[in-house]
């Protein structure tokens, strides 16, 4: 899916009526199948930019197009089917505490299934084969039976990216998706998403706070800083420089993932008394 914006603004999802726009006249080109990253600092618009692009938000001004067609013009059922092509993966997945982790997954499914397919699946998953999977690719196997609650938060947040494997998107727009990861998982998980897309033909529209993370997986980047887009640049073309000027009075989020932690010795036996 080809994904443009032409002098967009908007206001944060939360942000309250009349207040200033955190993305402002942005301009950006996807072509269908591309992958590229959003980096910046706190602040910089980019939940904005990915809720202006996944339809949740309808732009202040300015032009969003998907594959040519402006979705904001059409009748309410035709951008209902618009947004039904986009897969938005927010930070915190809203999922339901006492769902089941299986039924969790499946949701991804819900754009192409009728009503009555749809009620089934809550008591009846109707491919268990596909969400276990999903969930392997993310190394949660294990939890397809679980209750969501019962969850750690990194792994709620696996359960978001796995619906992404099973919806019929040709867009995906995930938010922050490795906030809650270990480093090792969350090379894996960006790795899975990143090669998935790449083999579906999806467009791949990911914001990350881990900028080494984002350089050596992604082929472009977008910096992002005041709601201002500051670079648009081949990943090789992003030098320390600009990442400098980028992260400004933020400095201590300008880092990557945190090594892998080496293997643990033995334990030293220690002798103790209880009273």
């Amino acid at each position: 899916m080809q994904l443009s914006l032409e002098g967009v603004s908007a206001r944060h999802p939360a942000a309250r009526s009349g207040s200033a726009a955190a993305l402002r006249d942005c301009s950006l080109q996807l072509a269908a199948g591309e992958a590229v990253a959003v980096i910046g600092p706190s602040g910089a618009g980019k939940t904005t930019l990915l809720h202006t692009a996944a339809l949740a938000l309808a732009p202040s001004a300015g032009t969003l197009r998907l594959d040519g067609v402006e979705p904001w013009a059409l009748s309410r059922g035709a951008l209902q089917r618009q947004r039904g092509r986009l897969f938005l993966a927010p930070q915190a997945p809203p999922l339901p505490p006492r769902q089941r982790v299986i039924t969790a997954v499946l949701a991804g499914r819900l754009p192409q299934w009728s009503l009555a397919r749809s009620l089934r699946s809550l008591f009846y998953p109707v491919d268990i084969a596909a969400a276990h999977a999903a969930l392997a690719r993310f190394d949660l196997a294990d939890k397809l039976f679980e209750r969501v609650d019962r969850l750690s938060g990194g792994e709620r947040q696996r359960v978001g990216l796995a619906r992404a494997l099973l919806a019929p998107a040709s867009l995906w727009l995930v938010d922050e998706p490795l906030s809650a990861l270990d480093p090792t998982r969350a090379a894996r998980a960006i790795d899975t998403l990143v090669d998935e897309a790449a083999a579906r033909g999806v467009t791949l529209l990911a914001s990350l706070h881990h900028v080494e993370m984002a350089l050596s997986r992604f082929p472009r980047i977008v910096g992002l800083r005041a709601g201002v887009i500051e670079f648009d640049l081949p990943a090789a073309e992003v030098t320390p420089d600009r990442l400098a000027r980028l992260y400004a009075h933020h400095e201590d989020e300008l880092s990557g993932p945190a090594p892998e932690a080496a293997p643990l010795a033995p334990p030293v036996p220690v002798a103790m008394q209880c009273r």
